[in-house]
């Protein structure tokens, strides 16, 4: 059964920083592309970071390219979103995924279930 736990929300306070976790089990890490989402209420899910397969190239949101860093380790099958500079535009529920990448879009397969950050004062 793959499963995707996601880590490492909570509330922190503008320019912050907090770092996700996303671990993975059923499935080999290396074979996915590897994004992260996140949504608010009302609003349609965003992709704000991805790691390829070739290369594990990233890609990232204008919205948090500078301030983000997505990283993984294939050998623990675990994913990572670093926030730094948290602005409370961030807040969210945060959700790994895992897919493959088509002519550019991500196309997720299987999603984690979410971890809130909250950034205010």
């Amino acid at each position: 059964e793959v499963q995707l736990v996601e880590s490492g929300g909570g509330l922190v306070q503008p320019g912050g920083s907090l770092r996700l976790s996303c671990a993975g089990s059923g499935f080999i890490f290396g074979n996915f592309a590897m994004s992260w989402f996140r949504q608010t209420p009302g609003k349609e899910r965003e992709e704000v970071a991805r790691i390829g397969t070739v290369g594990r190239r990233t890609y990232y949101a204008d919205s948090v390219k500078g301030r983000f860093t997505i990283s993984i380790d294939d050998a623990k099958n675990t994913m990572y979103l670093q926030m730094n500079s948290l602005k409370s535009e961030d807040t969210a529920m945060y959700y790994c995924a895992a897919g493959e990448t088509y002519r550019g879009i991500f196309r997720p397969g299987y999603w984690g279930q979410g971890t809130q950050v909250t950034v205010s004062s």
